[in-house]
C-alpha cells in the first residue's frame, strides 16, 4: 500500500476527461463548512465589554484565511437580553449593544467580498415579552393581536391549563393579570411562545425572513425548529419511563423537563407545512439555505423527517453529538441509525456550540498529556470533517479551548442560575475569544472595561496569535484540514457506509462518483491493529488500496494490516 496525493485531475487531455466520471455541482451549503459566531464574545470594537458586529467584521479575514465557507451569527436583534438575544423584541433591527443595521449590511458586504456566506439566527418560536406584538396581545382578549400568542384559561382550581413544563424550570404557563389567563412559554416566562396556528403570525414571520433575505443574508440557522406548533387541545404530556424511553439529549437528567414525553408541546405535524412555506420563500432567492436546530426525544428521526425531500429544511442538527457520549460504540450506533432513516435528507453535524460544554472538555482532552491531548483534538476535528453532512464549528474550538470554570457569582445564564449547582449553565463556553496572548484582555477589544463574562486564564496560551505561526498547533491543523477537504468530493457530497462495529475504532466508507474513501478513527489511547476483513475487504482488494495524503496522522499499513497510533486516524482510497 502506498501514499498518494489528493489531486483528482492529471494533464489536459480533454477527450480523456469526458470519459471519466464527473461530480455533480455541489451547493455551497452541502459542501462547505459553517463557523458559528457568538457575537457577545467574539470581538469588541468599542471597548464596552460586549462583542459586536463591527468586531466580527474586523475579524472576517481571520475566518477567510481559516478556510471556512459560511458564518452563522447568533442573534444580534433588539432584545432586553434576558436570554442574551434569544428573546427578540424587534426582529428587523439590531440591538444597540451590537451596532446598527448599517453595521449588519457592512458585515454582509465584507463577508461576501472575502468569499464568505452569512447565515443569521432566527428565533421564530417565541419572542420577548417586550415585543410590541406581545405588549398588545396581553392588553385584552379582544385586541387585534389577542390570538398571536398561546393563551389559555386556568383550570377550575386556578392551576395552569395542563402539565407542560418549561425547559428552564417549572411550569410552562405564566399567569397574566391583564387578561386573566395563562400564556405558554417553553423557555423563560419572558419568552412567550407565538401561536403558529394563527395565520397572521405565520405571515408576519415570513415577512421577517424576507426582510433579511432582501438585506443580503445567505441563509438562516433556525432556533428550536420543532417548537413552532403546539397541540391545540392542550393535552397533558404523558410521563416518561426514564428507564426505557429515549431521552431528549438537549436536556440533562437534572431537569424535571426530562420526566415527560413531549408529545403535545412541540414537534407537532403542522410544523412540516410551515417548513415547506419557509423553504418555498428561500427557494425564490438564489443560493439560500437554512439549518434547523432539533431538540427532541428522537432528534435523529426528526432530522430525517425535516430534511427529507427538497421542500423543507436544507439541513438540520440534533444534540446527539453534543452530549457526553462519544466512544466508538456510541458513534457507530448513532450513525447507523441515522443512515438507516435519513434517506435523501442532509445533516449538519455540530460537536460544539453556545449551548453545551466545550468539546475539548466534554471529550476528556484537558486531562491528557500534551501530545495525546493534541492528537485527540485533531482526531475530533478530522472525524467531524469526514462525516456525511455539513460540519458546523463553534468559535474557539479550532483553538482547542477548554470549558471555562466560572463561579456562581460570575454566571449570567438564567438556565445555569436556575439549575445550579448540578448544572453550571452555558456561560463556560461563551467567554471572550482569545486573540492575543500578550494583551491584558486577550485581544478581545474591551481594553480596561470588564467584559460581560470573565476571560479564562487557561485560554491565554491557546490564543490565536500563539497558534497562527506554529505548524504543530491545532489551529494550523484545522486550516490544513479545511483546505484538504475542499479537494475531496467524497467527503463533501459522498454517500456513507459504516464498517463493522468495533469497540475502539470507528470506520466508514464515503463514496462519490470519482472517489471511494475509507475513513478510520482510533478513539482510544492504545495502539490498534486491524485486518482487511474488518473493513469487509479481501486481501486482494486491500492490496489495491492507497493511503491518501492528508493532514490526518497516526495511520500506517504494514503486512496487510492497518496500524493506528493512540487517537490516530487516516483515510484510504480505492481505484474506481
Amino acid at each position: 500500500m502506498r501514499i498518494v496525493s489528493t489531486g483528482l485531475g492529471r494533464g489536459d487531455d480533454k477527450a480523456l476527461a469526458k470519459t471519466l466520471p464527473q461530480e455533480p455541482l455541489i451547493p455551497w451549503w452541502r459542501g462547505g463548512v459553517i463557523y458559528q459566531i457568538y457575537p457577545r464574545s467574539f470581538a469588541d470594537s468599542n471597548a464596552d465589554g460586549i462583542g459586536d458586529l463591527r468586531g466580527i467584521t474586523g475579524r472576517l479575514e481571520y475566518l477567510a484565511d481559516l478556510g471556512i465557507d459560511a458564518i452563522w451569527v447568533s442573534p444580534f436583534f433588539k432584545s432586553p437580553m434576558k436570554d442574551f438575544g434569544y428573546d427578540v423584541s424587534d426582529y428587523c433591527d439590531v440591538d444597540p449593544q451590537f451596532g446598527t443595521l448599517h453595521d449588519a449590511r457592512r458585515l454582509i458586504k465584507t463577508a461576501h467580498q472575502l468569499g464568505l456566506k452569512v447565515m443569521i439566527d432566527q428565533v421564530l418560536s417565541h419572542s420577548s415579552d417586550q415585543h410590541p406584538w406581545f405588549v398588545e396581545s396581553r392588553r385584552s382578549r379582544s385586541n387585534p393581536k389577542s390570538d398571536w400568542y398561546v393563551w389559555a384559561d386556568a383550570k377550575a382550581d386556578g392551576s395552569p391549563p395542563n402539565n407542560w413544563l418549561s425547559i428552564f424550570g417549572g411550569s410552562a404557563w405564566q399567569w397574566d393579570t391583564r387578561r386573566g389567563q395563562y400564556y405558554f412559554h417553553n423557555f423563560l416566562s419572558s419568552q412567550p411562545d407565538l401561536n403558529f396556528h394563527h395565520e397572521p403570525v405565520r405571515e408576519a414571520i415570513l415577512q421577517v425572513v424576507r426582510f433579511w433575505l432582501d438585506l443580503g443574508v445567505d441563509g438562516f440557522r433556525l432556533d428550536t425548529t420543532n417548537f413552532y406548533f403546539h397541540d391545540q387541545q392542550l393535552r397533558d404530556n404523558p410521563p416518561r419511563d426514564r428507564h426505557g424511553n429515549v431521552a431528549d439529549m438537549s436536556v440533562g437528567d437534572f431537569n424535571p423537563y426530562m420526566f415527560q414525553m413531549h408529545c403535545f408541546d412541540k414537534s407537532r405535524p403542522e410544523n412540516l407545512d410551515f417548513l415547506r412555506a419557509l423553504r418555498s420563500l428561500l427557494d425564490s432567492y438564489p443560493d439560500r439555505a437554512m439549518v434547523g436546530e432539533i431538540g427532541d426525544d428522537d432528534g435523529l428521526a426528526r432530522m430525517a423527517q425535516y430534511t427529507a425531500g427538497e421542500d423543507k429544511l436544507h439541513m438540520a442538527y440534533s444534540f446527539d453529538l453534543l452530549g457526553l457520549a462519544h466512544d466508538a460504540s456510541f458513534l457507530h450506533q448513532t450513525m447507523d441509525r441515522f443512515e438507516s432513516i435519513v434517506g435523501d435528507g442532509w445533516p449538519s453535524w455540530a460537536l460544539g456550540n453556545h449551548d453545551v460544554m466545550r468539546v475539548a472538555s466534554r471529550w476528556g482532552c484537558a486531562e491528557l498529556p500534551a501530545k495525546q491531548r493534541l492528537a485527540k483534538l485533531r482526531l475530533i476535528a478530522a472525524l467531524q470533517l469526514c462525516l456525511r453532512g455539513t460540519p458546523c464549528i463553534y468559535q474557539g474550538d479550532e483553538l482547542g479551548l477548554p470549558e471555562a470554570d466560572l463561579s456562581f457569582e460570575d454566571l449570567k445564564d438564567p438556565y445555569g442560575i436556575a439549575m445550579w449547582p448540578q448544572f453550571k449553565g452555558r456561560d463556560g463556553c461563551r467567554t471572550p475569544m482569545p486573540w492575543d496572548s500578550e494583551s491584558d484582555d486577550l485581544g478581545f477589544g474591551s481594553a480596561g472595561q470588564k467584559p460581560w463574562l470573565p476571560w479564562c486564564a487557561s485560554h491565554r496560551l491557546l490564543a490565536v496569535n500563539r497558534q497562527l505561526g506554529n505548524s504543530q498547533s491545532l489551529l494550523y491543523f484545522y486550516r490544513s484540514l479545511f483546505a484538504w477537504r475542499k479537494r475531496m468530493p467524497a467527503l463533501q457530497i459522498g454517500a456513507m457506509r459504516l464498517c463493522a462495529k468495533h469497540r475502539e475504532c470507528f470506520s466508514f466508507y464515503r463514496q462519490s462518483n470519482t472517489q471511494t474513501l475509507l475513513c478510520i478513527f482510533n478513539l482510544s489511547p492504545e495502539i490498534i491493529r486491524l485486518h482487511a476483513g474488518e473493513f469487509s475487504l479481501s486481501e486482494d482488494e486491500f492490496k489495491l488500496a492507497q493511503v491518501i495524503e492528508s493532514p490526518l496522522s497516526g495511520l500506517t499499513c504494514e503486512a496487510g494490516r492497518v496500524r493506528l497510533s493512540a487517537w490516530g486516524c487516516g483515510v484510504i482510497g480505492f481505484s474506481l
